[in-house]
């Protein structure tokens, strides 16, 4: 539900994308982005605008776990395991407001989106 909400908010705001990489480092950075937003909600004592963006994260999370293709190997299944747990922190996150979590959660992504930066600088 919330992975294809992700993946049409996207992609009808950036029809002109060129590239599935393009597309992959787009959804890497609304997590960054969402996740500063739920920080900021937390900070403010914001219970809904927490949850609302928390779920944000949580929906293009979902879509990047909808998309993988497991038949490429030990990569893919690491990124499916990472995924679920970053998940699983944000849920704790949504639940408790936990800015350590969200902390976490951000800081993986930020390393996901400079290693996808890379990868794709080499292809």
């Amino acid at each position: 539900m919330y992975g294809n909400l992700a993946h049409n908010i996207y992609a009808q705001n950036n029809v002109g994308i060129e590239s599935p990489y393009k597309l992959i480092e787009m959804l890497y950075e609304g997590v960054l982005r969402f996740n500063a937003q739920a920080k900021k909600a937390i900070k403010d004592n914001d219970i809904e605008k927490r949850i609302y963006w928390v779920n944000r994260s949580i929906a293009i999370i979902t879509e990047l776990l909808a998309i993988l293709d497991i038949k490429q190997g030990d990569i893919a299944l690491y990124l499916d395991g990472l995924y679920k747990q970053e998940i699983s922190l944000l849920i704790s996150v949504s639940q408790n407001s936990d800015i350590s979590k969200l902390d976490e959660v951000s800081n993986v992504f930020k390393c996901l989106l400079e290693a996808w930066r890379e990868s794709a600088n080499v292809a």
